[in-house]
């Protein structure tokens, strides 16, 4: 039987308040289908089961769905926005409904089935802030592996990628816990 940990989840997003500033930003630019995703939520579940202070991120993952616009220049005007709003962050913005001519795969529907294709069940996860100021998540494959701390390949996701990202990442040299699994 699976755990329900949503309540959890959204209890350690609310009480961020770097985290929920960050969503509201994102939520002001009004895009489609929009959330933060990959290591913004991964590293926070993954601090919080170390006990461990916030762990630096490479960039925020800021994904949305607008088959209306879906080339590269939207993306970068919209990174630009968001570091006029905040320049402290790394911003990374993509349409997802062009990322399957990235990834050669057939045209996704939505955002959750585009993060369905992300490497890892415990990345394939994202959040925001709605319009009723409550978070909401997307997460194909459920929270279980993020909350236990397990590393596993999604199933759309090709395993030679999948091992070379691990090894490159090292993610058990900061998070001890962590179990890497095929």
């Amino acid at each position: 039987m699976k755990a329900d940990f949503t309540t959890e989840f959204i209890t350690i997003i609310e009480n961020d308040p770097w985290m929920l500033r960050i969503l509201e930003t994102v939520r002001n630019l009004h895009l489609p289908d929009c959330w933060i995703g990959a290591g913004f939520v991964r590293n926070k579940i993954w601090d919080y089961k170390h006990n461990s202070k916030r762990t630096s991120l490479n960039d925020v993952d800021v994904i949305y769905f607008d088959k209306s616009n879906i080339t590269k220049a939207r993306e970068l005007a919209l990174e630009e926005q968001l570091k006029a709003i905040n320049s402290s962050v790394n911003w990374s913005v993509k349409n997802q409904a062009r990322m399957h001519i990235r990834n050669g795969h057939s045209p996704y529907k939505n955002c959750l089935e585009a993060i369905s294709y992300w490497p890892e069940t415990a990345t394939a996860i994202a959040i925001q802030l709605n319009s009723d100021n409550q978070i909401a998540f997307i997460a194909p494959y459920g929270l279980d592996d993020v909350f236990n701390l397990i590393v596993r390949p999604t199933p759309n996701f090709n395993l030679t990628t999948y091992r070379n990202r691990i090894a490159s990442k090292k993610w058990e040299d900061t998070w001890e816990k962590l179990v890497i699994k095929e």
